[in-house]
């Protein structure tokens, strides 16, 4: 890696989101409220899919491996930003910068092509709904799955690469509350133009194909649904589609403002907030979308929580009969 012109920084200094000690409180008790929330929801929804037979499909295999990607793709930057917010000093080195750049790329691409397969799967259970099972078999889920995660994990190796051969010159503040490839590239000196052409030509490809593939997709799913002779079995279609769409929407919504804005509107304010948007706020509407739009997953979280409730008052009244 053509890392040589960095060798002067060890670490850089993450300016945050604010510099005001009150603030900072705030936001800490507020971000942490928020965390707690998406990895008890996410956890909740494979708990669900786990524990109950009936949502061993291939829908709810695909919506177990999205909430384990939000719960690690939260993880690879909040606690971070958790800590900085309660520490005078916000430096990270110059490895963890690395490291927490390619762990986040790789996990929000995995969400990408998770997103994409999971319309495809909504396609062919409306469009094929006879040969659904066939198509979409458990063997063909895990080697999707499978695929998904490699896809994600080796796509942003050359990205990553790209990025940090850009030289530096000594500048290593990073006004942002974690590593990103604008923020780093905004550091750099020199003639950066080409890199920074060839990576946005790279971000569009990552995210305009997955885009590309899930609206043709429902388009094809909107007609069939046209054709459903039945309201009622529009509606159950239509519902099963429309909480898909919201998180594409989110979660598309902000990885395009981020890559694919040109560097002229790049502002620091306003690619906090969107940072905060994608980084938090959709791994928290992920799981409260499907659940609260879901019959099944709320009615099994329910059951299990009766019978939980159930074996802690017998193994309460337990020893009292003995």
């Amino acid at each position: 890696m053509a890392w040589k012109n960095d060798t002067r920084i060890h670490e850089f200094i993450l300016l945050g989101l604010s510099s005001r000690p009150f603030i900072q409180k705030i936001l800490f008790v507020n971000f942490l409220a928020m965390y707690l929330v998406i990895l008890v929801a996410n956890f909740l929804i494979i708990l669900a899919t786990v524990v109950d037979k009936k949502l061993h499909t291939p829908m709810y295999f695909f919506l177990k491996n999205l909430s384990f990607v939000d719960i690690c793709y939260s993880s690879s930057t909040i606690p971070r930003m958790l800590r900085d917010l309660l520490s005078a000093k916000k430096t990270i080195s110059f490895e963890e910068c690395v490291a927490q750049m390619y762990i986040s790329i790789s996990l929000g691409l995995t969400e990408c092509v998770l997103l994409a397969v999971m319309a495809y799967d909504r396609y062919i259970a409306i469009c094929f709904p006879l040969h659904y099972f066939t198509i979409i078999s458990p063997s063909t889920c895990i080697k999707i799955a499978t695929g998904a995660w490699i896809c994600g994990f080796l796509s942003p190796v050359g990205q990553i690469i790209l990025t940090w051969s850009v030289d530096l010159c000594g500048h290593n503040k990073i006004n942002h509350f974690i590593c990103e490839i604008p923020e780093i590239l905004s550091l750099g000196c020199g003639n950066v133009a080409v890199v920074e052409f060839v990576l946005f030509v790279v971000s569009v490809l990552i995210l305009v194909i997955p885009v590309s593939f899930i609206i043709i997709t429902y388009i094809k799913i909107i007609r069939a649904i046209l054709k459903i002779s039945t309201l009622a079995g529009r509606k159950k279609a239509l519902s099963t589609c429309g909480s898909h769409v919201i998180v594409v929407t989110l979660f598309y919504g902000s990885a395009m403002a981020t890559y694919m804005k040109p560097k002229s509107e790049t502002s620091p304010d306003k690619d906090k907030f969107i940072g905060i948007f994608y980084i938090i706020v959709t791994p928290l509407l992920n799981p409260l979308v499907y659940t609260l739009r879901n019959k099944e997953v709320k009615s099994v979280l329910k059951l299990y929580w009766i019978k939980q409730q159930q074996i802690d008052h017998r193994a309460v009244q337990q020893p009292h009969r003995s």
